[in-house]
């Protein structure tokens, strides 16, 4: 699911420029190589890696610097906000990794239930190591977090943390990770307690980039879920891209049923994220879909749907302004906030190699 090629190139060729001439303050900066270098020295000397991916890019969303490293049954692969991802393609993934003899796990880090069963699985694996390696009487076991920025590593650390500990003196000294929708906040190294008896902790770690991405299709996809920062790239772009995806997805046929609460624009109509203004979205969206004529494949005919898409839009978010490249400015910016949200449908952008589907 990679939505139409001139979407793509379009964006993954401003991202690759960027990463290629390095104008971001924060692309692979100063902090981020000499980041890089710690965890890698750190890597031999922990007890289990978690490198955490986002389940809508299961391998775009790669930390490539573990490829330096040879693959180990300490390293696991975590499949984060797999509630923003499709369900099924979740599942095939994990079977996909399987098959490469890596270890998944996906998680919602928001999930209480699921960050429990995350914790099990994760005690009675370092149980396994611990038997394995003869190093059973060993009081502490210490648990590494790498990945790209954004994928939820922080958010993922403090869950582990506020669900693992055990003693109540623990309860009242609790640490939180810094969490921000903007890639590239966490700046160092944090050490999180998440059980007591024998200890274990996790080592919460910035996000790390490629000093150079050079596909401009994994380009986009990272720009789409939010790995690289906003002020990268343009808000339309990446709206046009994810219209693009919609379009060729089924995701919109589930809206067929609320097609007409476009009509409760007079509720809270500035705010796109009540739910009544997401199903007047959902609706606006289901009937421009449904009632195109035209080829999805044809790039031009792609294009005219999605500019019928955004004067639609317009209207259901209620942007009046005087001028139309702010009016769709405003109209990306909200689109984009209510993907990533997982307000409009659950897409997994990664797709299979053929011979593993």
């Amino acid at each position: 699911m990679v939505g139409t090629t001139s979407f793509v190139k379009k964006l993954g060729i401003s991202v690759m420029k960027v990463s290629e001439s390095k104008s971001s303050s924060w692309w692979y900066s100063h902090h981020m190589r000499a980041a890089s270098r710690a965890i890698l020295e750190r890597i031999p000397l922990v007890d289990l890696v978690l490198e955490v991916r986002d389940a809508r890019i299961p391998m775009s969303s790669e930390y490539a610097q573990l490829r330096k490293l040879p693959s180990s049954s300490k390293n696991i692969i975590v499949l984060n906000k797999m509630d923003l991802a499709s369900r099924s393609k979740t599942k095939e993934w994990m079977e996909y990794f399987k098959e490469l003899n890596y270890i998944p796990y996906a998680i919602n880090s928001h999930n209480k239930d699921n960050i429990k069963e995350f914790l099990n699985f994760l005690q009675a694996r370092i149980r396994d190591i611990r038997r394995s390696t003869d190093s059973s009487n060993t009081q502490t076991t210490t648990i590494m977090l790498v990945g790209i920025p954004n994928v939820g590593k922080s958010a993922f650390a403090n869950s582990l943390h506020q669900i693992g500990r055990i003693s109540a003196t623990e309860k009242g000294k609790l640490k939180h990770a810094t969490v921000s929708p903007h890639p590239g906040e966490t700046k160092n190294i944090t050490s999180f307690k998440i059980a007591s008896n024998p200890n274990i902790y996790i080592l919460d770690t910035p996000g790390i980039l490629p000093p150079e991405i050079l596909d401009a299709e994994i380009s986009s996809k990272l720009a789409l879920t939010g790995a690289i920062g906003d002020s990268l790239v343009d808000q339309l772009d990446l709206a046009h891209y994810f219209l693009s995806i919609l379009n060729f997805s089924d995701e919109y046929k589930k809206w067929e049923n609320i097609s007409t609460m476009d009509k409760k624009e007079n509720q809270i109509i500035n705010d796109h994220t009540q739910d009544c203004v997401v199903q007047s979205i959902r609706g606006a969206l289901f009937q421009e879909i449904a009632s195109f004529k035209g080829e999805m494949k044809d790039e031009k005919d792609m294009v005219q749907l999605i500019e019928a898409q955004f004067t639609t839009l317009r209207k259901a978010f209620n942007v009046s302004l005087d001028s139309f490249e702010d009016a769709n400015s405003i109209v990306a910016t909200k689109l984009i906030n209510l993907y990533r949200t997982g307000r409009l449908g659950h897409y997994t952008l990664d797709t299979l190699p053929r011979t593993c589907e």
